[in-house]
């Protein structure tokens, strides 16, 4: 029997369809509490965005405590209870194989923080304002 090809479009939403369903699994776990472990129990955590390779054999799950309060040390606890987390993915999502679960911190909304402050800078407002001066109101006509 042949196997079926797959185009990259497929597999990339097939990716994402895992990576979300990874997500809403380890969410709900954290949002129940169902590792026990004090520093999660005390600690609201959110997942952010889960990447899995092409082969689906690895997740990395991206992590952001609520107000980013002890990164490190919800991160750390989060690294502890990894084979905890994947023996529940892998159950629930009837996976062909379990995948390999890596944490990360979640530094989208620091960057986003860093972008936003360089645009409120008093020397890049300035500039954008020129920027905006110098631009014509109108285009130019075809009549001249």
């Amino acid at each position: 029997m042949a196997r079926q090809q797959t185009t990259p479009e497929q597999h990339s939403v097939r990716l994402l369809k895992v990576g979300e369903q990874v997500r809403h699994v380890i969410s709900e776990i954290l949002t129940r509490q169902q590792v026990h472990d004090d520093t999660l129990s005390g600690h609201s955590v959110s997942v952010t965005e889960v990447r899995m390779t092409p082969d689906l054999r690895q997740a990395t799950v991206y992590v952001k405590p609520l107000l980013g309060e002890d990164e490190e040390v919800v991160l750390k606890a989060l690294r502890t209870n990894t084979a905890y987390f994947q023996k529940e993915v892998a159950q629930r999502l009837k996976l062909k194989f379990a995948a390999k679960i890596r944490f990360r911190t979640d530094e989208t909304f620091d960057e986003a923080s860093r972008i936003d402050a360089l645009l409120n800078d008093p020397r890049v407002r300035r500039d954008l304002d020129q920027d905006a001066a110098e631009q014509p109101d109108t285009e130019p006509s075809d009549e001249d």
